[in-house]
């Protein structure tokens, strides 16, 4: 399922917007073609991810887990760098954006994403 739990989200906007965010994108793909679709919508979101400032900072293929335990591993990690938060906002707001999304939701059998910052702690 992909959606954005409401609470969360309004909370992850009402927060200081002053720095960049990176988003963790955690992606499993449908069978059959999903990781296809997934490729089309990154080319029809690249350049609307650019229009808002976004960057894809690393795309990779997941490999095996290496823990032990019940843990699936994810088919595919984006990490992708906003200079605001309200940057986010506004880009899955776009009209361009949502009609990019139908593509991409439709590649994803489950999606975590994961908003970070710069840690002060480590």
């Amino acid at each position: 399922m992909v959606a954005f739990s409401p609470d969360v989200f309004t909370k992850f906007l009402a927060a200081e917007d002053d720095a960049p965010v990176v988003m963790l994108n955690l992606l499993r793909f449908v069978p059959d073609g999903g990781r296809e679709r997934h490729l089309d919508y990154l080319r029809m979101a690249e350049p609307i991810l650019a229009r808002f400032g976004a960057t894809i900072l690393f795309r990779g293929d997941g490999l095996d887990v290496l823990t032990d335990g019940e843990i699936e591993g994810w088919d595919a990690v984006l990490l992708v760098q906003y200079p605001r938060r309200t940057a986010f906002k506004d880009m899955v707001e776009d009209p361009e954006y949502q009609a990019a999304f139908l593509v991409g939701k439709s590649a994803l059998a489950e999606i975590v994403l994961q908003p970070l910052t710069l840690s002060k702690h480590l």
